[in-house]
C-alpha cells in the first residue's frame, strides 16, 4: 500500500474509535474506580442524552444543515411534562404530548428553513423561544415526584450489571439510523444534498422535503431526550439540557462529520460522543476543575474540525506527488 492510500484508508471516524479504546483501555487500567459497574453505568446514563440527540443531528448536518435548538426543545418538553404532571395529568398521556410537542418544534424549524433562511440563524432565535417559553410554562418550579417504575427505568441498570435500562432502546433506534443513513436511497441522497444541493435538485431529489423530514426527526428524538433527562434526573426544570447542544455538535465534529455537509458516519459521531462522554468521566473521577474540562474539549473540538481537514490535504498531496513522479518516469526513461 502506497502513503497516500494509507492515508485514504485511515479515516478520521477509525481514528476517533481508536483513540476511544485507547482511553478504556487505559482508564481501566490506571484510573480507580472507572471500572466498577455503577460507574460505567453513570457514564453511559450521562452520554446517552448526547448520544440520542446526535443521532439526527448526524443526518442534519450530512445535508448541510444544523439544529441549535436540541437543548431548548429538550428543556421545553421536560417543563410542560413537570406542568402536566403537577396538573394531574396521567404520565402515560403526558409522554405521548411532549412527543408530538417536539415534532412541532421540529416542523418549525423546518418550515422557516424552507423559506429560505439559513438554518443556524433559525435554530438560534429558536433555541432562545423554546427555552423562553419553557420558563413560562413551569418558572422557577422543580418537578421530581414521577412514578417510581419510570425514574427506575431511566436511572435504574439491568439486573445489577453496568448496562442501563435505556440503553437497549438506544442500540435500536442506532440500528435505524445506521440502515437509514448508510444503506438506503434517502440516506445517500442526505449526502448528495450536503455535497451539491443544487446538483442534488437537478437529480430529482426533494431536497426541501429530505431537510423537512430531517427537523422533524430532530426535534421528536430532542423532545425524547428532554423526557429522558427529566426521569433520569429525576427533575422536570426550564433549564434542563442547558448547553447540551454544544456537546452534541462538539461529539458529532469530533466524529468526523464534515460541517461542509456531505462526509461522515455515524459509526463515528457516536465514538466521538462516548469518547467525549469517557473523557469527561475519567477527567472527573480525576478531579479535574470543571474550567479544564471546558478547555479539554474546546482544543478537541478544535482538533476535530482540523484533523480531518489536514488528513485531506496530505492525502491530495501525496497523491499529487506521486502522479507528477508517474509522469515524469517515461520522460527520465
Amino acid at each position: 500500500m502506497t502513503d497516500s492510500a494509507l492515508v485514504r484508508a485511515v479515516r478520521w471516524d477509525t481514528v476517533v474509535g481508536a483513540l476511544l479504546l485507547v482511553l478504556l483501555l487505559l482508564s481501566f487500567a490506571f484510573v480507580d474506580g472507572f471500572g466498577n459497574a455503577l460507574n460505567l453505568s453513570f457514564l453511559i446514563g450521562n452520554t446517552l442524552p448526547v448520544a440520542l440527540i446526535a443521532l439526527p443531528m448526524t443526518l442534519l448536518v450530512v445535508s448541510g444543515e444544523i439544529d441549535l435548538s436540541v437543548a431548548s426543545t429538550a428543556g421545553l418538553s421536560g417543563a410542560v411534562m413537570g406542568a402536566l404532571w403537577n396538573a394531574g395529568m396521567a404520565i402515560e398521556t403526558i409522554i405521548p404530548l411532549c412527543l408530538l410537542l417536539g415534532v412541532v418544534c421540529g416542523l418549525v424549524n423546518g418550515l422557516l428553513t424552507r423559506l429560505g433562511l439559513p438554518s443556524l440563524a433559525v435554530t438560534i432565535g429558536t433555541m432562545a423561544a423554546y427555552r423562553g417559553i419553557a420558563q413560562i410554562v413551569l418558572g422557577s418550579d422543580a418537578v421530581t415526584d414521577f412514578p417510581g417504575q419510570y425514574l427506575d427505568f431511566a436511572a435504574g441498570r439491568i439486573g445489577g450489571s453496568f448496562v442501563p435500562y435505556a440503553l437497549p432502546p438506544f442500540l435500536v433506534l442506532l440500528a435505524v439510523a445506521v440502515l437509514v443513513l448508510h444503506a438506503t436511497p434517502f440516506g445517500r441522497s442526505l449526502f448528495a444534498i450536503g455535497a451539491n444541493e443544487e446538483a442534488a435538485r437537478f437529480a430529482g431529489i426533494r431536497v426541501k422535503r429530505h431537510k423537512l423530514w430531517l427537523f422533524t426527526a430532530t426535534g421528536l428524538l430532542a423532545s425524547a431526550t428532554g423526557i429522558f433527562w427529566a426521569l433520569h434526573y429525576a427533575s422536570a426544570r426550564y433549564d434542563n439540557a442547558t448547553g447540551l447542544e454544544l456537546s452534541v455538535v462538539a461529539a458529532v465534529l469530533l466524529g468526523g462529520i464534515s460541517f461542509d455537509g456531505g462526509r461522515g458516519t455515524l459509526g463515528g459521531a457516536v465514538a466521538g460522543v462516548f469518547l467525549l462522554g469517557a473523557l469527561q468521566n475519567v477527567m472527573s473521577l480525576l478531579n479535574v476543575s470543571a474550567q479544564s474540562q471546558i478547555v479539554v474539549t474546546g482544543i478537541l473540538l478544535v482538533a476535530s474540525v482540523l484533523g480531518p481537514r489536514l488528513a485531506r490535504r496530505i492525502a491530495a498531496a501525496r497523491t499529487a506527488r506521486a502522479t507528477r513522479a508517474a509522469t515524469a518516469l517515461p520522460h527520465a526513461s
